[in-house]
């Protein structure tokens, strides 16, 4: 990658939530010092909302990295899930084995052990992530849990984080018991143009740049036009960037790589962007506005992909405009837990025209027709093997093209890659990440 040449210790525009890169921008802190509110009043039930990439779920895990030990969390992130699995999860978080019991037993289970932690001294927080995803049934039951009290005070905190739908879903009519119950809500905004300077800057330092300039002044302006100040895409843009100026062996990243970047990513300005899917798909529900835009963005299925092992179809995903991540790790979009992946293996990014598949610096790489690649665009019924898996990938545009089988690979070589060899991954095991190497084997098919 580009580390050496800009002289950093770590990439500094990695997706993954790390605390370490958190910027406190004066929402950012806000909505913290709400999440720690949980903490200091029994009545702890606040909700956090925010659009697509505004940095939620970095802030969630810094507030739990700062959490004291008397304080016993459970986190849940798969919310697509009946009243019954919550309660389910929710046991398993606090290190019971539910999944035989009846639903009066797992309330029972529950409230036990809520009134044992207070006993002891203990408070229990509840976070949820990507809360705009339950059903009003399992909302009911967080309300439900919320009313578990002693004669002083509650005995569980709940945060409730999550997009904007979150806010209309708990301001419905059948759901005015639990609105009544949220004492704080709070609603994380993108970025300023100040802010999101300040945020590239502060990456960048955390990373290792040690005051050098590394994005010249002229290019704030454009990175804030295409991104709106919104954190996912700031990050996705700046390393898009970085990329560039690496591919030009410039250590100082200018207007040019801005510029070649977002025709790589084939964005428009931020403001166009809704505008531009409204006009393809039409509108919803006569909202033109940025703030309904990644709500937009969602239900635009563009692509699909079905992952494939020993030939059996064990996963299918859609992809929508934006990044996709594949690695080993559960912060991923699509976790393959395999010794031969890496933590964050690969990504798709999917735009209205293309889906570019891309190697994260992975260890054993990702390979299409028996070719090592770093990076491809993506045609109707590719098969890129990853790791021992395979992954199909459709097209779901009208317009679809693909290559005929007798024409020109549009596969890129791997820069810089020691292993030129056409038979299969490298066998070398990367210093910071703990992967097996992969015996060689040409990629498979894959039986949908």
């Amino acid at each position: 990658m580009y580390l050496e040449l800009f002289k950093l210790q770590e990439l500094p525009f990695r997706l993954t939530p790390d605390p370490a890169f958190l910027y406190l921008s004066k929402h950012h802190a806000r909505a913290k010092a709400y999440m720690e509110s949980t903490i200091w009043f029994t009545d702890g039930f606040v909700v956090i909302t925010g659009e697509i990439g505004s940095g939620k779920t970095t802030l969630i895990e810094t507030f739990l990295k700062e959490l004291e030990k008397d304080v016993v969390v459970a986190q849940i992130n798969q919310t697509q899930v009946s009243a019954i699995e919550f309660l389910q999860s929710l046991l398993v978080q606090f290190g019971f084995q539910p999944f035989r019991m009846k639903k009066a037993e797992l309330l029972a289970t529950l409230n036990e052990f809520l009134i044992e932690q207070y006993a002891n001294g203990r408070r229990v927080l509840l976070i949820v992530d990507e809360a705009q995803n339950l059903s009003n049934k399992v909302l009911e039951e967080i309300r439900l849990l919320s009313g578990v009290e002693t004669t002083k005070e509650k005995v569980l905190r709940i945060i409730l984080a999550g997009q904007p739908e979150l806010n209309d879903k708990l301001n419905s009519p059948s759901l005015v018991q639990l609105a009544q119950r949220i004492r704080l809500r709070f609603h994380l905004t993108a970025l300023s143009k100040s802010d999101t300077v300040a945020y590239i800057q502060h990456r960048l330092e955390v990373a290792g740049s040690q005051g050098r300039t590394i994005f010249e002044p002229d290019t704030h302006p454009i990175i804030f036009r295409y991104t709106g100040g919104i954190p996912r895409l700031v990050n996705t843009l700046c390393d898009t960037a970085m990329m560039s100026a690496y591919a030009q062996d410039r250590d100082v990243v200018t207007t040019e790589d801005i510029r070649a970047a977002i025709e790589e990513l084939q964005w428009v300005e931020y403001t166009e962007r809704s505008v531009r899917l409204q006009t393809l798909h039409g509108p919803v529900g006569g909202e033109l506005s940025g703030d309904r835009e990644r709500s937009s963005d969602r239900r635009i299925v563009l692509g699909r992909i079905l992952v494939g092992f020993n030939g059996q179809t064990i996963a299918e995903r859609e992809l929508t405009p934006g990044r996709f991540i594949i690695g080993r790790t559960p912060d991923n979009d699509l976790q393959i837990d395999s010794k031969y992946i890496s933590r964050h293996h690969a990504q798709i990014i999917t735009s209205l025209h293309t889906c570019v598949l891309e190697d994260l610096n992975s260890t054993n790489g990702i390979y299409v027709r028996a070719k090592r690649v770093r990076r491809r665009m993506l045609n109707d019924g590719d098969v890129v093997q990853i790791g021992q898996h395979e992954i199909m990938y459709f097209d779901e545009r009208m317009a679809r093209t693909r290559i005929p089988a007798d024409g020109e690979d549009d596969a890129v070589p791997l820069l810089n890659d020691p292993v030129q060899s056409d038979q299969g991954p490298a066998a070398t095991i990367a210093e910071d990440d703990e992967v097996q190497p992969l015996p060689a084997r040409e990629a498979g098919t894959l039986k949908s």
